[in-house]
């Protein structure tokens, strides 16, 4: 009988520890981590951070040592089990909306979908619905998740394409790490009046807030560090030195806000169809009408999955109206000169 007790006690548990935990993170101490502190284990083993650690703590069975609750100071011994459990959260001021997702990858810790233009990443003033936060959370609600909405990167409004989201708070610990390291690979496609100066090449300018505007970004001496690469791909109306328009591979070595839209005006090829950083009295009504919005899409996304340490790529096809003016770039040219792809 208490045998039965026991075991149902145990099951109970286990439910008790589903509902309110995410799947814990799980270490074995080996031998050459043996005698040191827990938290020194956590942070050699799985990277996590004293932001984490100090939350998980708080709860009964967020930081356990063979299931029993530890500071993070305590020793461990060979053989041990340390398990990391955070609470689970929603985003309870997101509106879930029953909205349309393009889902690319997902699985208990990630999500990754295709954005289209003229959908906002978060809920922002004026705009509290609508966004790829209320169809996420409302995708997550129907599937019974109880997960709160981290994104990884975000993408301007009018930016299709890619974009990451983080499933819980060590995932997007660990993917925010990896993309300030340089190795989160981030690939855009844009279509830009005229022509790069050269086939390819760097654009390694600082980016600022505009003083005088600060809601725009402007290059300046004074500001942060900004590093864009490109590689023209396709050249309508004629080769480099006379281009009408060329499609731009691009990777991003930094990520400011606009960083593209800034440095490829800086360059003399600002984005068909940018209203902010566009070409003014050159631009091409045809081509601007057609896109209705800038011509810049998040083509895509490398990365390590946190947990499995997987290699993992997403891409994200051109959108209906870049291949539209992509056929009107083509019908404007007498011919489109290929120029190699960007591997």
């Amino acid at each position: 009988m208490k045998d039965a007790e026991g075991l149902k006690a145990v099951e109970g548990l286990k439910d008790e520890l589903l509902l309110r935990y995410y799947k814990p993170l799980t270490v074995t101490v080996s031998e050459q981590d043996a005698g040191k502190e827990v938290r020194t284990v956590l942070e050699r083993r799985l990277g996590v951070s004293r932001k984490l650690l100090s939350q998980v703590k708080l709860t009964e069975h967020g930081l356990t040592l063979n299931e029993e609750r530890v500071y993070t100071t305590a020793k461990v011994s060979a053989g041990d089990i340390i398990r990391v459990r955070m609470e689970r959260e929603q985003s309870d001021d997101i509106l879930p909306q029953d909205l349309p997702l393009d889902i690319l990858f997902e699985d208990e810790d990630l999500l990754v979908v295709n954005k289209p233009a003229g959908v906002i990443v978060h809920p922002t003033h004026g705009h509290y619905t609508g966004t790829l936060a209320n169809g996420v959370v409302y995708h997550w609600l129907q599937r019974g998740e109880k997960v709160r909405f981290r994104p990884v990167h975000r993408l301007d409004e009018e930016t299709s394409g890619v974009v990451a989201i983080a499933k819980t708070g060590y995932v997007h610990q660990q993917l925010s790490e990896q993309m300030q390291r340089g190795e989160v690979d981030k690939r855009y496609l844009a279509y830009v009046y005229g022509a790069p100066p050269a086939p390819t090449g760097v654009v390694d300018e600082p980016i600022d807030r505009d003083p005088e505007s600060p809601h725009i970004r402007i290059v300046t001496p004074t500001g942060y560090p900004s590093l864009t690469r490109y590689e023209a791909v396709k050249h309508f109306g004629g080769g480099p030195g006379e281009a009408a328009a060329t499609l731009v591979k691009l990777k991003l070595e930094t990520g400011r806000t606009h960083q593209i839209r800034v440095h490829m005006k800086h360059l003399g090829c600002p984005l068909i169809g940018d209203k902010m950083y566009g070409a003014d009295a050159n631009e091409i009504t045809a081509w601007e009408d057609c896109v209705n919005r800038q011509a810049l899409h998040a083509a895509s996304l490398g990365f390590v999955h946190p947990l499995t340490g997987e290699k993992m790529e997403f891409h994200a096809p051109l959108p209906p109206e870049l291949t539209a003016l992509e056929a009107l770039l083509k019908q404007h040219s007498k011919h489109a000169s290929n120029v190699r792809f960007w591997t």
